[in-house]
């Protein structure tokens, strides 16, 4: 997904005609530092071409969806969007009761004891949870950060922000953590105000081969062929086999957390 997305702000970088541009974000959020990559690429796009650059929020843009918006000049959600959980979560595997139940147990040798903080086949030790903790923190702190810098909500918002709830769309709306909320040619048509276009302004997607009956709400063939909703999509497992161990800005409401 980051790949996909810098190759295209990379054309629209290199392209004159291109006046603006919409980023359709549909994502329950991902690993740390693909959100942050993407964040990174989007703001660094803006200071280069200087353009507006408008997020419409779909079905989901939560934490790490919610993360790669905050460059834009204008983040719409749809009326129904869930946006929000801005914080981070350390997901790991357990297997210890298993393996107790089964008789099997696994040998490390390590140098530091430390080194295998994170193992899945062993109880977590005091020192190493204080340990996580401080990552924790400080990876959720950069996240508030950022809200803090480019929303310029109140300290008060900012408490309700971070308890990292979800909102619907009216709530964040109150919450200044978005700007308007309304339907996708809403969104183009004040993006083309916005960037001084004309109504008729001409609309384009980048994409290897031409679709039939394309409009608006159109996705890449790339994207399609993976069941994506949208441009920005974050790609998550829904299961807990396809994560691995790692820090993640995302909305996982189906996993037990602590």
């Amino acid at each position: 997904m980051v790949q996909d997305v810098v190759a295209q702000l990379r054309l629209a970088e290199r392209d004159p005609e291109v006046k603006a541009v919409l980023l359709k974000v549909a994502s329950p959020g991902g690993t740390v530092t693909a959100s942050d990559l993407l964040y990174h690429e989007i703001q660094v796009f803006k200071e280069r071409k200087k353009v507006k650059v408008m997020a419409v929020m779909m079905n989901t843009a939560a934490s790490g969806g919610y993360y790669v918006s905050l460059p834009a000049d204008l983040i719409y959600a749809h009326p129904t969007t869930i946006t929000g959980s801005i914080g981070v979560i350390f997901m790991r595997p357990k297997v210890t009761g298993l393996m107790d139940k089964m008789g099997v147990t696994v040998e490390i040798d390590k140098t530091g004891r430390n080194k295998d903080m994170g193992s899945p086949y062993r109880p977590v030790t005091p020192e190493e949870k204080e340990l996580f903790k401080g990552l924790l923190d400080r990876m959720g702190k950069r996240f508030l950060d950022l809200v803090a810098r480019h929303r310029k909500i109140s300290p008060e918002q900012l408490t309700t922000a971070a308890t990292a709830r979800v909102f619907m769309a009216d709530e964040a709306l109150a919450l200044k953590l978005i700007d308007k909320i309304g339907y996708l040619p809403e969104a183009l048509q004040e993006l083309k105000k916005q960037s001084g276009l004309a109504e008729d302004a001409k609309v384009v997607i980048y994409r290897r081969t031409a679709l039939p009956d394309e409009n608006i709400y159109s996705l890449g063939p790339e994207i399609e062929a993976a069941g994506r909703t949208a441009l920005v999509d974050l790609p998550f497992s829904e299961n807990l086999a396809g994560y691995q161990t790692g820090f993640y800005y995302l909305w996982a409401p189906g996993f037990k957390g602590d």
